[in-house]
């Protein structure tokens, strides 16, 4: 049975710090929209219905509560598969073979980790990232100057000073997201028009496969009417669809088992340099989307659960982080497969060689691509396929052409649910999905097929390349707002992060942060000119200014008191509840 997402009448034991920050906007006129007794469209997504969990007459695991758990979590691993991914693994395969492996199951780790943190937070609380975000970042004022007192309303002698509250926090997170959003679906529409492209034998241009993509969005809002299950189903027929095509070229390639393994689980890079370094700290950037953990922490609510019930909630955040395994340990293989593929046959490959194969295979009309010179191949998500034909047959560029359209398509909904969740969590914001849907798409289809019309399929594929990086530049908006939450402990309670896991996601957001660092070090050399190295230095010092803000909101809300000062003592340990008339911080 299903029915309808509530929010619940009273606040239970399990939310106090959440309570108080609900309180805090009841007497907050400009929180008005934000209240747990009298719900409102704002506090609800299109994702209204709820999937109700047998209840087990026995204790232990349950395969058929765990059925009931899966979806959210696979939703979510489709972020790994996108063709911004599939392209990485395949540049870190022909550039180091099996060497960076390791990277690759690690990055997924730190991935799994992120996701964990953004379950918790969702199962726990009941909001989703976005609106824990409204709730607790507090708006900055601009004074618009004194006025003297008239009428007797005020004692003569005294000025008021008037003043306008400004969303800065709230207003610039969402823009970070909305930007990653954009870029991820930028990524959905390059992979398809490729694809569409390798399909056709070229005979579709790629403006072409760029204007089809506004078709596909139409048919998953289509697809969406027939319920949240039956979506879910969907896009686990994408990823199957991605894990036969990409595993039909590593059967049909046959890397070698042994390396393979040791690539895996030996984490060393003999013989790397600068070009192998770019591509591991490239594999972060692409593995984890920093949107992604604003998605999860709103998927996780459409399961019906018992806050009210500690047993319930613990056994929610157990299937949900079980679910999330095996769906990124799918994601790793499929990612595995492409890296190694490309390792085996096409590390370290001239461009003279795959010339003359290509001359004489079945699809010699691509071989023109390739220049006739002894310079080590660069491959793309294109060159990939034709390569793959040029040596393993036309039906190798066919397969892997319906696996970049699978890749492609499926995250052109996630995109959409994550910025309507992101918009209705950090605006109060509700579209319609159509409205959603032709927002970010005109934003992403715009400058995608400009490149396509007027320019060639390399510098399409390159826009790939700088996304990347861009998500990775992205990722502390993500990362540092959800570990500030969930290690909140009078908003998480009994669930909120252990001394271990505060320490161990610190690490991973000091690595996120250095390998943003080392590229921006490697970045400024590449440009010339004072007209790029001043707005390149004022984006700068306003990025790290922001960083500095969200890692200070941290820092008070692992229990630094001495830094919180007015409004953000809401981050520190002194919120309490002061029951349903209001509370707010000690």
């Amino acid at each position: 049975p299903r029915g309808r997402s509530e929010s619940s009448p009273a606040m239970t034991s399990l939310e106090p710090g959440l309570t108080g920050s609900l309180n805090r906007a009841l007497t907050d006129p400009s929180n008005t929209a934000v209240s747990p007794h009298h719900p409102t469209p704002h506090a609800q997504t299109y994702l209204d219905e709820l999937i109700s969990i047998p209840k087990g007459s026995t204790t232990g695991f349950s395969f058929r509560k765990l059925w009931a758990f899966t979806g959210p979590g696979f939703l979510m691993s489709i972020a790994y598969l996108d063709p911004g991914n599939v392209e990485s693994d395949l540049q870190c395969g022909a550039v180091a073979g099996f060497k960076l492996l390791w990277v690759l199951l690690w990055a997924t780790v730190l991935g799994l980790l992120c996701q964990r943190l953004a379950i918790r937070l969702g199962v726990v609380t009941g909001k989703d990232l976005a609106e824990i975000c409204y709730l607790y970042y507090p708006r900055v004022s601009t004074w618009r100057g004194p006025s003297v007192a008239s009428q007797g309303q005020v004692p003569s002698g005294h000025v008021t000073v008037h003043s306008h509250p400004l969303q800065v926090p709230r207003v610039l997170l969402w823009l970070m997201m909305e930007i990653a959003i954009i870029g991820s679906d930028m990524q959905e529409v390059i992979g398809t028009a490729i694809a569409f492209s390798l399909l056709s034998a070229g005979r579709i241009p790629l403006w072409g496969g760029v204007l089809i993509t506004i078709t596909d969005t139409l048919f998953f809002l289509f697809l969406d009417k027939y319920g949240l299950r039956k979506l879910e189903a969907f896009f686990g027929l994408l990823i199957t669809i991605m894990a036969l095509t990409f595993g039909y070229e590593y059967v049909v390639v046959r890397p070698a088992q042994t390396e393979v393994l040791k690539g895996i689980f030996l984490p060393y890079c003999s013989g790397c340099g600068r070009e192998e370094l770019l591509q591991a700290v490239g594999i972060v950037g692409a593995i984890i989307m920093p949107h992604n953990i604003f998605l999860h922490s709103s998927l996780v609510k459409t399961r019906a659960i018992d806050r009210s019930k500690k047993e319930e909630v613990q056994e929610a955040n157990m299937y949900f982080l079980t679910e999330s395994c095996l769906a990124l340990f799918i994601s790793f293989l499929i990612n595995l497969f492409v890296m190694a593929v490309f390792g085996e046959a096409f590390y370290h490959q001239r461009n003279e060689d795959v010339h003359n194969k290509c001359v004489n295979s079945s699809v010699s009309h691509y071989a023109s691509i390739f220049p006739t010179n002894n310079e080590t191949v660069s491959v793309d998500i294109y060159q990939g396929g034709v390569i793959l034909g040029c040596y393993f047959g036309a039906a190798a560029l066919y397969i892997w052409a319906v696996g970049i359209l699978a890749a492609g398509q499926s995250s052109t909904m996630t995109g959409t649910y994550a910025g309507q969740f992101v918009m209705e969590g950090f605006l109060q914001l509700r579209w319609s999905r159509f409205t959603r849907v032709l927002f970010t798409r005109s934003l992403a289809i715009l400058p995608t097929l400009f490149v396509a019309t007027f320019r060639d399929v390399s510098q399409l594929t390159g826009m790939n390349d700088l996304l990347n990086v861009l998500q990775s530049i992205l990722l502390p908006f993500a990362v540092l707002p959800v570990l500030t939450f969930t290690s909140l402990r009078p908003l998480m309670r009994d669930f909120a992060n252990g001394l271990l896991g505060q320490v161990l996601m610190s690490l991973i957001t000091g690595l996120v942060c250095a390998i943003n660092v080392y590229f921006v070090v490697d970045f400024l050399p590449t440009l010339r000119g004072l007209g790029y190295l001043i707005p390149l230095g004022l984006l700068l010092v306003a990025y790290v200014a922001f960083v500095t803000y969200l890692l200070w909101t941290c820092s008070i809300a692992h229990g630094a008191r001495f830094l919180a000062r007015g409004h953000y003592k809401r981050f520190s340990f002194d919120v309490t509840v002061d029951g349903p008339g209001g509370a707010g911080p000690q």
